[in-house]
């Protein structure tokens, strides 16, 4: 059962019926449906290979989940349950997971980091200037921004360094970057006034 993210035969006789009482407020049909997909849980858990001191919030988390996707499922749309299920169970423990940051996920490197374009005319006073700004920021951003930037360290290798979890370690980058690029925006402003 759920080896693949479905569940057997017998289970999909059953599952209509329990559907229709569950709508007409049986609420024996509610824990029924509940217990029927009860291992999806497990299965998504197992999915996601987390550290096993978190292993029994996350089962709270994926119970929780299930319960109000089957309280909030509307048979109406068409929608197969477990694909509905699926996504909102997954959901709420991916979000549990980064909330606890003990295994965020790891995001995919596609910005571009660059702050400007080394071709152009000006691109060694914008260097200088870039430099000059990132003093400017906090010590932490500052360090983290010019590993990863500057030196061209993996935003892995940085988190690793630094010791805190990768998401935490783009979320110090976005806010750095923001705040360079806004030093930036503020400097050329006044040099074009």
């Amino acid at each position: 059962m759920w080896q693949d993210g479905s569940h057997d035969s017998q289970s999909s006789e059953i599952e209509p019926e329990l559907w229709e009482r569950k709508v007409k407020g049986e609420e024996k049909a509610r824990e029924e449906l509940i217990l029927l997909y009860r291992p999806l849980v497990f299965w998504l858990i197992r999915k996601l290979y987390v550290d096993p001191q978190v292993y029994h919030d996350l089962v709270q988390e994926g119970m929780v989940a299930l319960i109000r996707a089957i309280d909030q499922f509307d048979l109406s749309r068409g929608t197969r349950f477990s694909t509905y299920a699926y996504y909102r169970i997954r959901g709420e423990m991916i979000n549990f997971l980064q909330r606890r940051e003990a295994k965020a996920p790891i995001p995919v490197e596609i910005e571009n980091h660059s702050l400007i374009d080394p071709l152009l005319p000006d691109a060694i006073d914008t260097l200088i200037e870039i430099n000059d700004n990132l003093l400017k920021l906090p010590a932490r951003e500052s360090r983290i921004i010019s590993s990863i930037i500057v030196e061209g360290r993996s935003v892995k290798e940085v988190a690793r360094k630094e010791g805190y979890d990768i998401s935490h370690i783009y979320r110090i980058k976005r806010k750095g970057l923001a705040a360079l690029r806004k030093m930036l925006h503020v400097s050329n402003a006044i040099k074009d006034s």
